[in-house]
């Protein structure tokens, strides 16, 4: 069978475009090929078409718009997994606008669908003297927790992404001084981060202890698991899961009840905030292409709107009694309510 026209445009999409010229992540591949695996069981199972004789000019904005609401309506996604989709196709169609402008209005059309506004959560973040209990939980006496000591402080004191943290290697780290940490973020895009001296020395006797210090095991994983590949995504959530769950055990009002490895970056920028950090060396820090991402965290710090307010508060009220207080029997009427 003769290859349809959009069979080589989306291998072209996916073998070229995306790691290729626009330097896309795996992780970035991974989730717009589950976007099109979606996509054709859709056409397949809803709309009755045959995926092998697929071509681009099937493709039309209502189309795309009936797959986000089955996505969402069909499937019980939420609105951010249905806007996660539309990302992936708008990444396509932008890319035929170049590749294969025979169509170009239609693929304007289907560019023009918008993202659905989604409310935003809460920020989940932990105290200092949370992380310092973390931090804690490791057993240091052994070579397995001497390892999640180490890497779980590296998260913490670098604000790194969990797939920061995986793909490290001991090429990447910088022990003498200036003490310094390559991140490689999203987009490939590398950023220089600074080690304090007692998360140079802790880094330090891990990598010796561990011959990650040696020229040979330059391009090893920093932090390998069991069998010497470096932890996935999933295995290093699993190891900071089992810490905070010990640290929940010893004081649950130190704790979120809901703590991810990105709430460890979190944790990081807000402490950096409330010890009078800029912005803009924070946005640094993460590796943020604008302030303005990072200016959730100054929306979300309570404590410093407090300090804020309670600098420019003024007292106008007059000095007076309370009208409750004047009326016995109402203060009487009140108390019977509380006990």
């Amino acid at each position: 069978m003769k290859p349809t026209d959009f069979a080589y445009y989306l291998s072209a999409f996916f073998t070229k475009y995306l790691p290729g010229e626009c330097g896309s992540s795996a992780n970035t591949v991974r989730s717009y090929r589950d976007t099109f695996l979606l996509l054709f069981g859709y056409l397949r199972d809803e709309k009755g078409l045959r995926i092998e004789r697929l071509e681009l000019r099937d493709f039309q904005k209502d189309l795309i718009r009936d797959f986000l609401d089955w996505i969402e309506r069909g499937r019980h996604c939420s609105v951010a997994t249905r806007n996660v989709r539309l990302t992936g196709i708008h990444s396509f169609f932008h890319y035929l606008q170049f590749e294969y402008p025979d169509f170009l209005f239609e693929w304007q059309k289907i560019l023009d669908i918008p993202v659905k506004k989604t409310e935003r959560g809460t920020l989940s973040y932990m105290g200092l003297e949370g992380i310092k209990l973390l931090l804690q939980m490791p057993d240091r006496r052994t070579k397995a927790g001497r390892r999640d000591a180490a890497l779980l402080s590296l998260m913490y004191d670098t604000g790194a992404r969990v797939q920061e943290i995986a793909d490290l290697v001991p090429s990447m780290v910088r022990l003498s001084a200036p003490s310094t940490i390559k991140l490689v973020g999203k987009g490939r895009k590398a950023r220089i981060v600074p080690l304090m001296e007692k998360q140079v020395d802790l880094l330090s006797w891990y990598m010796i202890e561990n011959r990650l210090d040696r020229p040979q095991a330059n391009q090893c994983p920093l932090f390998p698991g069991k069998r010497g590949e470096k932890l996935t995504r999933a295995g290093i959530s699993y190891i900071l899961g089992k810490y905070v769950e010990m640290a929940r055990a010893q004081d649950t009002s130190l704790v979120p009840p809901r703590f991810s490895p990105h709430c460890l970056r979190h944790s990081k920028a807000m402490h950096l905030l409330q010890s009078g950090v800029n912005l803009v060396y924070i946005r640094d820090l993460l590796g943020h292409v604008s302030v303005q991402t990072t200016e959730i965290y100054a929306r979300t710090d309570s404590l410093k709107k407090r300090e804020a307010i309670e600098q420019a508060y003024t007292d106008v009220n007059p000095e007076a009694k309370s009208q409750w207080e004047g009326n016995p029997d109402l203060l009487e009427w009140l108390r019977m309510f509380i006990k």
